[in-house]
């Protein structure tokens, strides 16, 4: 049975038909990005690549070769004993390192010769990682995109998260970077993902969607917390038709209140969050914003922090950016329940 390579288009256009996608690099490189549903089998861990990093160095190169596969050896023997048990010969995985060389091709070898049916990427997630990209760059105008715009605590997420529940195509571009999209929205114990591991969960999230229905999408701006959001995306978002979403003062409040509770219980972690504005909008409304909420009145703080700083940006932002804003195709407003989230996304799929 012949080792089968595979052009990287052509992988990512076949995913399905792959019963495992296996990343033999290390577990760090693994956990910066990784082709979509893969796991991790490493043909050398971290500490495995730089012992035989500074044999490579110090003693010669085939020193290093000779320790390197004793090590490898070793670990395609562990991984095969822990999960090859149940495989039957009909088992088709897919099999890549960095650049599809020695760490996936020895896997591939062990694997191609006791039957199973492998399939090794030719140039490795580097090749991946490129054609991630490109398609990045057509994938989006593919798609006839629907934008929820509103101020700062109007819902936009929850709507969003309702559209899903009621059948609509949704692209939660927040939710694929573990962020908010503001100041306060990357939640304290959590990290975003790296650049790149959050365009491969953007190009498994649009290779989802079907081109024939129109897809949901908040009004994100060109950058989610630390995360670029393409270029093309961006173009065609700020292009398309827009939906505006209106809730009640009161209620935005109560909203992100509830959604950022972690802030009300931690007034500490939320002061120096709040430091980040001391440039935009003086040190003395930080400081007084900080005193209020150390006092413990939250909310004045967040009515404030909307009313001085988020509406006027957002508002400012969105005239310059969403020209569809200028005749939206719907406008919304609800009161802050759950079953006017609910009636408000049946109106938008009427």
């Amino acid at each position: 049975m012949a080792l089968n390579h595979i052009a990287a288009a052509d992988a990512l256009a076949r995913l399905a038909d792959f019963d495992a996608v296996i990343d033999a690099r290390s577990e760090s490189e693994f956990a910066l990005d990784r082709l979509p549903g893969a796991v991790n089998w490493p043909s050398l861990d971290d500490a495995e690549r730089v012992r035989v990093g500074t044999e490579y160095a110090q003693v010669s190169p085939f020193s290093a070769r000779k320790l390197g596969a004793a090590i490898v050896a070793r670990n395609i023997a562990g991984h095969i004993e822990r999960h090859g048990a149940a495989l039957g010969k009909e088992w088709t995985p897919l099999v890549y390192c960095w650049r599809g060389g020695k760490r996936s091709g020895a896997l591939a070898m062990v694997l191609e010769q006791i039957g199973f049916r492998v399939h090794l990427l030719e140039g490795g997630y580097r090749a991946y990682r490129r054609a991630v990209v490109v398609a990045l760059e057509s994938m989006p105008a593919a798609f006839s995109w629907r934008v929820v715009c509103g101020p700062t605590g109007s819902g936009k997420s929850r709507l969003l998260g309702a559209l899903a529940a009621e059948g609509a195509q949704v692209l939660d571009l927040e939710a694929l970077a573990n962020h908010r999209g503001s100041v306060l929205g990357l939640v304290p114990g959590s990290e975003q993902p790296s650049q790149k591991q959050f365009d491969s969960r953007l190009w498994a999230a649009l290779r989802g969607l079907d081109p024939a229905r129109p897809v949901f999408v908040e009004s994100e701006s060109k950058k989610i917390g630390d995360l670029r959001v393409p270029e093309s995306l961006i173009e065609r978002m700020r292009a398309s038709p827009c939906l505006w979403l209106e809730l009640g003062l009161a209620e935005r409040v109560a909203l992100l209140i509830d959604e950022y509770r972690f802030f009300v219980d931690d007034t500490a972690a939320f002061c120096e969050r709040l430091d980040a504005l001391r440039a935009l909008r003086g040190a003395e409304t930080i400081d007084r914003w900080q005193a209020v909420a150390r006092a413990g009145d939250t909310t004045t703080v967040v009515r404030e922090l909307l009313e001085l700083h988020y509406d006027p940006i957002y508002r400012q932002s969105m005239r310059r950016n969403f020209p569809g804003l200028d005749e939206p195709w719907r406008h919304l407003h609800w009161d802050g329940s759950d079953a006017g989230l609910r009636r408000a996304a049946a109106e938008v799929i009427r």
